[in-house]
């Protein structure tokens, strides 16, 4: 008893903030704050705090003054990795890449000279730049050098970097614009032997595309066999430049056949930001 009174007038002496009004049960009934006194609406008489009672209103007391407080504020742990290594700076490669297309528009149309230069671009760095020699090829193929676009393609895959199909397409596209049908062929066989499964639809759509500019009409027939085996449907413009393939070699059934079974009725156009369908007017009936 005598230590419940001492506790209390303890409870008592410390300040409370007289604003929030605090409602809970317990066994004496509804207990609420009238100034700086609490009662219980039943008895009117004031109560014995238990010690773990005290203890919960002082410690919200406390992280009450610690949220105005904001240098009371508990400071988390951060969860960023910190790693060993220099990671790659994704922000510089963007100037990085103008510096490789500015230097190598310069030079002359040598071997020897482009891979030197595109040596000493690379050798000061930790890891291979990547995100910049991409970056680069991209430039390059807006400005429409396809000659340095297979030259820098080609140190790159001697290095063992960027063999993606993104990079075989804009290899494949630069030497369909620069006349290299052969070199082209021979990629081309090598991305079939390498990548059987995981050749792209686009990438086949590049080389019909590259036998349909040069004439090439057998070439074209080559390469839609290879989709069918592989399961591979053709697009619009491609099952057209089939069709016409077959056209030029007399096998005018096979045409209507093709026709019959990949030609869509609909394409698409991008219009105002959007893809729209719309009607094809090639369509076989």
């Amino acid at each position: 008893m005598c230590c419940s009174l001492l506790l209390f007038l303890n409870f008592c002496a410390s300040p409370i903030d007289t604003i929030t009004m605090v409602n809970c049960s317990s066994s004496m009934g509804e207990i609420g704050m009238r100034g700086d006194l609490f009662y219980t609406p039943r008895s009117r008489s004031l109560p014995f705090f238990s010690a773990s009672f005290a203890a919960k209103i002082i410690v919200s007391q406390s992280v009450r003054h610690s949220r105005r407080d904001p240098s009371l504020k508990i400071k988390r742990v951060s969860k960023r990795e910190h790693h060993l290594w220099m990671k790659r700076d994704s922000a510089g490669s963007g100037q990085k890449a103008l510096n490789l297309v500015h230097t190598i528009e310069k030079l002359p149309n040598e071997k020897e000279v482009i891979y030197c230069m595109l040596d000493k671009w690379s050798a000061f760095e930790t890891e291979f730049p990547v995100i910049a020699a991409a970056k680069a090829l991209e430039i390059l193929r807006r400005r429409r050098k396809w000659l340095r676009i297979i030259q820098v393609t080609k140190w790159l895959f001697s290095k063992g970097q960027v063999l993606t199909m993104g990079t075989f397409d804009t290899l494949l596209l630069a030497f369909d614009m620069d006349g290299r049908v052969d070199e082209a062929e021979s990629v081309w066989k090598i991305i079939l032997q390498t990548s059987t499964r995981s050749v792209s639809k686009k990438l086949f759509s590049r080389m019909i595309a590259l036998y349909d500019h040069h004439h090439h009409p057998d070439k074209i027939l080559e390469v839609f066999a290879d989709m069918e085996e592989l399961g591979v449907t053709p697009d619009n413009d491609s099952v057209t430049r089939i069709g016409r393939a077959f056209e030029m070699l007399g096998q005018n059934d096979k045409r209507d056949l093709l026709f019959k079974r990949y030609k869509s009725n609909w394409r698409y156009l991008h219009f105002n930001g959007e893809h729209v369908r719309v009607r094809s007017t090639e369509t076989y009936n």
